[in-house]
């Protein structure tokens, strides 16, 4: 495979960056995970319109050009003659052994990569999965809160217990234990008709606390296909209780789409043994809402790839 570096396609067994690279040193960095279908990233503008605005509010860098970064992503699948893929921009701090040399700035280094996209079994989508609940809490008020940054040491763990529970993906909340998401995925439930996720950064009031929710990509494309089905959304807090009372509740990212989850896997404390309950969601299983919402993005993905 080649990967692009800096402008510049090499093979992937040659592609590195600095030892002194700030991505490598201190995790200084975001990244940008797409969808291609077709040959054609999915919403690839978006993504990295998302990518510059974390850039420019954390400081990173303010000269990120939107249409050259869809260019060479476009460029990537084309030099590896991939039709569908899973592709991942990656933006650090860049070389800090030239901060010496460039007058307290430097270019950031830009890595993209493409591979096949991960397969998934169909009975994920069919039956749902459970999901567990992250170690630890996700402070709001972190200036880092809500963007994609290159520290995800502790995301990767909880995946990895997570799975060892048998479960789909780990659920983080805030120290209020209002719902924030997944590891890698945004979070939605449908109540009485009614489609209700927690309002990301960006889409707070005056009112609201600060949120250390994505505005996820996938997130923003079901809002618009509920708003077709005659689902209305509503941006609120959810608490534990509430996702495990929904009738139904889905989880969404770039490579899953929708992915349905039917119950949540909680450690108890029973005088001095602990153990792990499954509660069911929506009765345990996969609601109409997710599967007409998972449908229906797959035929948007579609749509937008080949017309």
């Amino acid at each position: 495979m080649k990967v692009w570096v800096n402008g510049s396609f090499v093979d992937d067994g040659s592609a590195n960056i600095s030892v002194f690279d700030a991505g490598f040193q201190h995790s200084v960095g975001l990244f940008e995970t797409m969808h291609a279908r077709n040959g054609v990233v999915f919403r690839g503008t978006q993504h990295m319109e998302r990518l510059a605005e974390s850039a420019k509010c954390l400081r990173l860098t303010e000269r990120l050009q939107i249409e050259p970064l869809v260019e060479a992503l476009q460029m990537c699948l084309s030099e590896n003659g991939l039709e569908q893929a899973r592709l991942r921009l990656t933006l650090t701090g860049g070389n800090l052994n030239l901060l010496n040399h460039a007058g307290g700035s430097t270019d950031p280094t830009i890595v993209i990569q493409s591979q096949p996209p991960t397969e998934y079994p169909d009975v994920l989508f069919e039956k749902g999965v459970h999901v567990s609940l992250a170690s630890g809490r996700v402070n709001p008020y972190d200036l880092m809160a809500g963007h994609k940054t290159l520290n995800y040491w502790s995301r990767l763990l909880n995946l990895q217990l997570s799975a060892a529970q048998k479960c789909g993906e780990s659920l983080w909340l805030t120290p209020s234990a209002h719902l924030v998401g997944g590891c890698v995925s945004n979070v939605f439930i449908v109540r009485n008709d009614r489609l209700v996720t927690p309002y990301a950064r960006g889409e707070e009031t005056l009112e609201d606390d600060p949120s250390a929710v994505l505005p996820g990509i996938t997130r923003n494309a079901v809002f618009s296909l509920a708003a077709k089905m005659g689902l209305q959304v509503e941006l609120s807090q959810l608490s534990l209780n509430e996702f495990v009372d929904a009738d139904e509740a889905f989880l969404t990212n770039s490579s899953w789409g929708v992915l349905p989850v039917v119950g949540v896997a909680a450690t108890v404390q029973n005088e001095e043994l602990a153990s792990t309950e499954l509660q069911p969601v929506g009765g345990g299983g996969v609601g109409r809402w997710t599967m007409g919402l998972r449908n229906a993005y797959w035929n948007l993905v579609e749509e937008e790839t080949t017309s």
